[in-house]
Order: C-alpha cells, then sequence, then structure tokens
C-alpha cells in the first residue's frame, strides 16, 4: 500500500495503474481469493489482456466490478478510488461538480458516483446502545429569506419549521458514535420510537426539553431545559448539537440543496466520517472500500423510477 502521509496525491499515484486496482478491489471482495459469482466455484483464470476472469466450472467470464457499487459503471477503478478516498476524507464533503473536474468526468456522473460511495458508508446494526445516550433532533432546510419568492411561496406556510426536513439523532458518550435518521416529524410517538428502537432500556438519557421526549419511563432520563442553561454537570446533548452543526455546514457550505429524497445518504455519509474521525485517512478509505459488495445502486433506484 501507499505512504498513507503523502495524503490525496499519493492515492492518486498508487491508484494510476490498473492492475494495482483490481488488485486493492479483488482484495478486499474476496477474502479467500476470486470466487465466480454465478456458480460461486473457485476454480478460475485471470484473462490478462480483458482484465476479467474465467470460471473453469461454468466458462462464465467475470470482472471484479460484479457485485459491488461499481458493477454496470463504465468509470474506470482508478477514478472510482480517487473519488471516494475524497469523500471518505474531506471533512466537509466534497461536491459532484469538484469530484467532476477533479477526476474528468461529468458532474452527473460525479453525482452517481458519490450517492452509490454514500450507499457502501451506510453501516446499520441490529445492537442497542447503552450507557448514557444523548438524544436530540434538527431541522435541515433552506431559510425563507434566501428563497425566491415563488419557492417561498410553494414552501413556506405559516410559521415554524414547516417545510423542513426533521433529523434524529443519538450519540453514546462513551464510544462516541452516532445514529441518525429522517423522521417524519418530532411528535412523541415518532420520537419515542426511535428511541425504543436504538437505546437498551435502563440507559442514561440526556435531551433537552422538548415536550415529546416525556413519558420515555424505560431509561433514567434526564433533561437540560436550554432557556435556563446549556449544561448542568453531567446533563447535556452538546456532542449531539456538534454532529448536527457538522452536518449542516456540509449541507450548507459544499451541497447548497439536497431533496428531501436524498437526504437519508448525506446523513449517512456525516456518519461514517463521524464515527471513524479517530482513523487516518487510509484507514478510512479501506473501511469504505471493504463495504462495496452487494450494495448495488442503479440510477433507476435513485432517482425513483423503478420500485424498490
Amino acid at each position: 500500500m501507499f505512504n498513507e502521509k503523502s495524503g490525496l496525491l499519493g492515492a492518486i499515484e498508487y491508484f494510476s495503474d490498473p492492475t494495482i486496482c483490481i488488485d486493492a478491489v479483488a482484495a478486499a471482495k474476496w477474502k479467500d481469493g476470486p470466487e465466480c459469482p454465478k456458480c460461486q466455484g473457485k476454480k478460475v483464470s485471470f484473462i490478462q489482456t480483458r482484465k476479467l476472469w474465467t470460471c473453469l466450472g461454468c466458462r462464465k467470464q467475470f470482472s471484479v466490478k460484479v457485485g459491488t457499487i461499481f458493477e454496470d459503471s463504465a468509470v474506470p477503478l482508478n477514478k472510482w478510488l480517487v473519488a471516494m478516498w475524497m469523500l471518505a476524507n474531506c471533512k466537509n464533503g466534497i461536491s459532484s461538480y469538484e469530484v467532476g473536474r477533479a477526476i474528468k468526468v461529468t458532474q452527473r456522473t460525479a453525482w452517481f458516483m458519490l450517492q452509490r460511495i454514500r450507499h457502501a458508508m451506510h453501516t446499520g446494526s441490529i445492537n442497542k446502545m447503552t450507557g448514557e445516550i444523548e438524544a436530540d433532533e434538527t431541522f435541515v432546510g433552506g431559510k425563507a429569506r434566501n428563497m425566491h419568492m415563488g419557492k417561498r411561496i410553494e414552501k413556506i406556510h405559516g410559521r415554524g419549521p414547516h417545510g423542513k426536513a426533521v433529523v434524529f439523532g443519538l450519540i453514546d458518550r462513551e464510544t462516541g458514535t452516532a445514529r441518525t435518521c429522517v423522521v417524519d416529524g418530532r411528535k412523541k410517538h415518532q420520537l419515542h420510537a426511535e428511541v425504543t428502537a436504538n437505546v437498551e432500556p435502563g440507559s442514561m438519557l440526556y435531551t433537552d426539553a422538548l415536550k415529546s421526549y416525556e413519558g420515555l419511563r424505560d431509561y433514567q432520563h434526564k433533561v437540560i431545559d436550554h432557556a435556563e442553561a446549556y449544561v448542568d454537570g453531567a446533563v447535556h446533548t452538546n456532542k449531539m448539537e456538534n454532529f448536527c452543526s457538522l452536518l449542516k455546514r456540509s449541507i450548507k457550505g459544499t451541497y447548497v440543496s439536497i431533496e428531501p429524497f436524498h437526504l437519508f445518504r448525506y446523513l449517512d455519509e456525516q456518519t461514517f466520517r463521524y464515527n471513524e474521525r479517530k482513523r487516518r485517512d487510509a484507514e478510512r478509505f479501506a473501511l469504505v472500500l471493504g463495504s462495496i459488495m452487494g450494495k448495488r445502486l442503479t440510477w433507476n433506484l435513485l432517482t425513483c423510477q423503478e420500485a424498490g
């Protein structure tokens, strides 16, 4: 592997060799060596001139992209891996326009690539969070004063957060890991459902004074009223608010405008970088590369043109 201290430049130079790219993806995809996607046979032969494998059992030919986020993409792996490095390690994210200029693809192609990489960044867990947990919610959406009059009439009706997306998050203080999701609203039944699904009963739960958090009797629930103070000993939600600040900084400063339908993918990106913030750049990149299997995302599915 290249010298990780050389950063992005080192990654570009290292992955400029197509053979190295194939070897890197193959090592991440097949822990025990190449395997036929049709018959799962291990007896395969590599065709050097075509950069493909042939199964000696069923005679099927296949590339390293099959069954990964790269499948059916005409973009070469060296561009894919550089884009992956950039998204995994740019603290405030990176726009599709910038990626497109950097790796010489169209903005539309770069956007599609980044969405597929965000899909690989998604990590779920059936294990519930325990210990000291902070919970908070925030609104994502444009400010009325910055909108064109037509957009303002379309989106803004009355006062408050109407027309904005609601993002709910939890942070484990001990491990420093976050979980986030887009919720339909912040009514009691909506927030209680998320807390119950992700936090082990009996855990210490810290929230603000929002009325919707009342009634969480299965938890040691402590409340900080921000009208009076932001910290009362161990009772605060500062870590969760810090995460929300980073999220909004990336959205407002880098992405500018996000369709609500795609917001959860940007949450996956920000959550991944936040949870892996203590790792080195090469380690974060390796984690994303190791998550490419079984996560194919087609253009039609991404743009809601096919069911699922």
